[in-house]
């Protein structure tokens, strides 16, 4: 067997509870990508599609014979739509390497900003429109109850990666609207080690969103003068 064989039918059996290893895999790379997009590395972007490519078999539970065949069309579907924005924000982020920090003098990747009140109003709006057209979708298609749940961690998500490749501190705070939502529906669905980092990704949120607060306050005096 080798090293990708192993990897994709490798299972930690804990009691009566069987996790597979590129669920805790996949959510490792998620966290490695949060903290390169706190620290505003472009690395974050490829190291986050990894972590992607290895979910998406994981919440296809009852296609791919997995230990728990549970279908959650919503958190597989969004890291299909996380591979696409990623690559965006990859893209993106690349071209803005060479920036100086105005305030540490070190090259980041991006320059956090607040976006403006017509910009979060727009959010706020695709979030509940986008959970509400997106719901029957996936309840036709036969996502894991509640589907609306599902489908708010699909919206959610979305603007999430696309506020942090437009340099939105606000996208943060999605990230924690989408893990409050999402920790009890990934332990209803049976998907314990996910729901355990989801855990740890709303305590990080909040972290990387007062850390980018921070950048943003260290920055301002300085940006007249650089600009």
């Amino acid at each position: 067997m080798n090293l990708i064989e192993w990897l994709f039918d490798a299972q930690l059996v804990i009691g009566d509870q069987t996790i597979l290893w590129r669920e805790i895999v996949g959510n490792g790379f998620g966290i490695a990508s949060a903290i390169g997009g706190m620290r505003r590395k472009v690395w974050a972007w490829p190291v986050g599609i990894v972590g992607n490519v290895l979910l998406f078999t994981v919440f296809l539970g009852a296609v791919f014979g997995t230990p728990n065949p549970v279908n959650l069309l919503g958190q597989a579907s969004r890291q299909l739509m996380f591979i696409a924005v990623s690559i965006y924000g990859w893209v993106r982020w690349s071209q803005s390497s060479k920036r100086v920090d105005a305030a540490t003098g070190t090259h980041v990747a991006v320059q956090p900003h607040w976006a403006s009140g017509r910009t979060r109003l727009m959010l706020v709006g695709i979030l509940v429109v986008g959970t509400a057209v997106i719901t029957p979708i996936f309840t036709a298609l036969g996502s894991f109850e509640p589907v609306w749940a599902d489908a708010w961690i699909f919206v959610g998500s979305l603007l999430a990666t696309w506020g942090m490749a437009k340099g939105w501190t606000e996208f943060w705070l999605i990230w924690v609207a989408v893990d409050i939502v999402g920790v009890p529906l990934l332990i209803s669905a049976g998907y314990y080690a996910s729901a355990i980092l989801f855990v740890f990704y709303g305590a990080f949120t909040i972290w990387g969103f007062f850390t980018w607060v921070q950048v943003q306050r260290r920055s301002a005096p300085a940006l007249p003068a650089s600009a």
